[in-house]
């Protein structure tokens, strides 16, 4: 049975801040194609010519630096003799000097407002120092800054500063259907400017495992490394959704590529546009499709089932109960868990959604006002700023243990979040490491670690365990 966990939260459907979309017209009529005329060239270069000028190269490139522990670890770990028994991939870092070197890498967007704002995938500008936009038929470049993204659809605003920019027009894609023709445009592998025919495959595909909330439009149009974050139009040139990934053992395209409807972008771009992020709401169930076996008891045969509801959160205090099946929120029909959870998605905290269930046959409704995920996860795992500047830290719980696949006996504090220039990062301390030990003081819980921290001067030993390998940090 598929489920999925909603600490529901998502992207506000907010009023588009300090941007106009431009949209397709929404009156259109499908038409096949007229074959047998030696005088007709079927072609849609006037349509896909327009698109191409709302699209962009990017290029990123961010620093990676490699730290080292030597004086963590004893002088014999670095021994030929002892390396000749171990090997030399033991898993203990060479740490007689800290490396730094430059990655870079290429992907795409689509220009939404004249004035310079773009949209592209969070993982094309994820980390960057720097990021170059060039349009795919001129050479000059601007340098972009970040708005703002959301990981969790994979989502993000840069913008440059520009003139007179050519906006994609945008489609509503809540009337795509699968055959539509649709068309690719963005950089595939770095070669400029390229454009890839196919069709709409399927439709609302969810569960591939790419991001926390998926709705993806599949289609059949190659869409290669240095495609992400580029449009992926219909034949008229209008933006349907922005490409983001493949399902390909090889790396190239196997004919199964995903987008994000515009619909989806729309609305978290407008919130990126006006906030900068994205503020997320929270409900507090558990919830999963019907089986087959599930349908034989439910009048209704689509919807979201509640397994189960948190206690003290919002769907208890609306009064939903385990059974429940979930039919509608507000206007929208309900048919699967995944439906559910991207429109709760799509709402603000506070928000109040009407929900329409079935239970025991009757159909009942329920108003629930939405919480902020925010502040919830901070209460409940005690994030705490650490001594050492740039780290944060928290305790261990039964979750984080499941989560990390940790043993009941194993204690430490985890390190959630290291901070970017920071001297937690300049130390060589990275996410998820557990930290053990301070100097001969084991650790079991974030106040021991702060006063180990304070309880003497000058250079201290922190030993942490990365990956089962314990590692010695030496801070200042």
């Amino acid at each position: 049975m598929k489920k999925f966990y909603l600490s529901i939260f998502a992207a506000s459907a907010l009023i588009a801040a300090n941007i106009d979309f431009e949209h397709a017209n929404g009156n259109f009529e499908r038409v096949n194609p007229e074959f047998g005329k030696d005088s007709v060239v079927l072609s849609y270069h006037s349509s896909i010519n327009e698109a191409k000028k709302s699209v962009v190269n990017i290029s990123t490139s961010r620093t990676i630096k490699s730290k080292g522990f030597s004086d963590g670890f004893p002088d014999i770990f670095n021994d030929p003799f002892f390396q000749e028994f171990f090997g030399k991939s033991f898993g203990f870092p060479d740490s007689r000097s800290e490396k730094q070197r430059k990655a870079s890498s290429l992907g795409s967007g689509v220009i939404i407002s004249s004035d310079g704002y773009i949209v592209t995938n969070n993982h094309v500008i994820e980390d960057a120092d720097e990021i170059i936009v060039t349009m795919l038929d001129d050479t000059k470049e601007y340098e972009a800054k970040i708005i703002g993204n959301d990981p969790t659809t994979d989502l993000a605003i840069i913008k440059i500063e520009g003139k007179n920019l050519k906006p994609i027009k945008i489609a509503d894609s809540d009337k795509l259907l699968e055959g539509d023709i649709v068309f690719a445009i963005g950089n595939p592998f770095g070669v400029g400017g390229t454009i890839t025919q196919g069709i709409i495959s399927a439709l609302n595909k969810n569960n591939i495992g790419l991001n926390k909330y998926e709705n993806f439009i599949q289609t059949d149009a190659s869409i290669n490394p240095g495609n992400s974050g580029g449009a992926l139009v219909d034949s008229r040139g209008a933006l349907i959704g922005i490409n983001s990934a493949i399902l390909s053992r090889s790396g190239g395209n196997n004919g199964v590529g995903f987008a994000i409807p515009s619909n989806m972008v729309k609305d978290v771009t407008s919130a990126l546009i006006k906030d900068g992020k994205i503020e997320r709401g929270y409900i507090g169930v558990l919830i999963a499709d019907l089986t087959k076996e599930q349908k034989e008891i439910y009048k209704n045969q689509e919807g979201a089932l509640v397994s189960s509801v948190e206690k003290d959160k919002p769907a208890e205090a609306a009064g939903l109960k385990i059974g429940d099946l979930i039919i509608q929120a507000d206007d929208k029909e309900i048919k699967s868990a995944n439906d559910f959870k991207n429109y709760i998605g799509s709402k603000k905290p506070g928000t109040t959604v009407k929900v329409r269930y079935e239970r025991g046959g009757d159909i009942k409704t329920a108003n629930v006002k939405l919480e902020a995920l925010e502040a919830i996860s901070i209460t409940a795992r005690d994030i705490t700023e650490s001594q050492i500047s740039g780290l944060v830290v928290e305790n261990l719980t039964s979750d984080i243990r499941k989560e990390l696949n940790l043993d009941e006996d194993i204690n430490g504090v985890l390190v959630s979040e290291v901070k970017r220039d920071s001297d937690a990062e300049d130390y060589g301390f990275i996410k998820n490491d557990l930290i053990i030990q301070v100097d001969q003081k084991e650790i079991k819980s974030v106040d021991e670690f702060q006063k180990a921290l304070k309880s003497s001067k000058g250079k201290k030993l922190v030993w942490v365990m990365r990956d089962k390998i314990p590692l010695g940090i030496v801070v200042k």
